[in-house]
């Protein structure tokens, strides 16, 4: 197997406490300044770019790889957010929040998906990638990159926001060796207002 760089998007342009997954978010105007980092910390060169459709993933790998073919990959998606999506946290009521919170793995968000839902798409869009023969960059989104961790260190997803806390614009590497999976953190830089979107259970979780 070749190498893989999962790379998050940048810090979204969203406000504090709302919830999204699979809206359509553009990126806060410190983007280009965030892009270069990532920039900086990659390879020069992928056999293949794989990236979620959503633009903030889009713009990034755009920009970082501007001469190559981007191969969009629906399954690289956040999670679904269903009647969620865009709404304050703070405004969902709690009959509905409250048996999520208490199995968010097993549990499908109202209109949207499981943790699980999430992690059976994603998985077996990595392994085909991981297949391929080629060194690949995929660029997409916190809660991917958790199924994918949780994935090849056999981590419960229920506790891969402790295990994994993933930044805005990190840099996973990931090899195989003597058929077994290893990753590397490259870059997981902590921005001031990181994870501000998510619900306290999650942001401490994530610390």
């Amino acid at each position: 197997m070749s190498s893989i760089y999962l790379i998050r998007h940048t810090a979204p342009s969203i406000s504090k406490g709302v919830c999204y997954g699979q809206s359509d978010i553009d990126v806060m105007d410190s983007f280009y300044d965030e892009a270069e980092v990532i920039r900086r910390n990659l390879p020069h060169r992928f056999g293949q770019i794989h990236s979620s459709p959503l633009s903030r993933c889009k713009k990034l790998a755009s920009f970082l790889f501007p001469e190559q073919e981007i191969i969009m990959e629906k399954d690289l998606m956040e999670i679904h957010c269903g009647y969620w999506e865009l709404r304050d946290w703070d405004q969902i009521p709690r009959h509905e929040i409250d048996p999520w919170m208490a199995d968010f793995v097993q549990i499908s968000i109202p209109g949207g998906e499981s943790y699980l839902n999430l992690y059976r798409r994603v998985v077996p869009c990595f392994l085909r990638i991981a297949s391929s023969g080629q060194d690949a960059a995929v660029v997409t989104h916190g809660g991917v990159i958790r199924s994918i961790l949780s994935h090849i260190t056999q981590t419960s997803l229920v506790d891969s926001f402790s295990r994994f806390p993933l930044h805005y614009g990190c840099i996973i590497h990931i090899s195989k060796k003597d058929e077994e999976f290893r990753y590397e953190i490259v870059s997981n830089i902590r921005p001031s207002e990181s994870e501000k979107h998510k619900p306290s259970y999650f942001r401490s979780k994530s610390q």
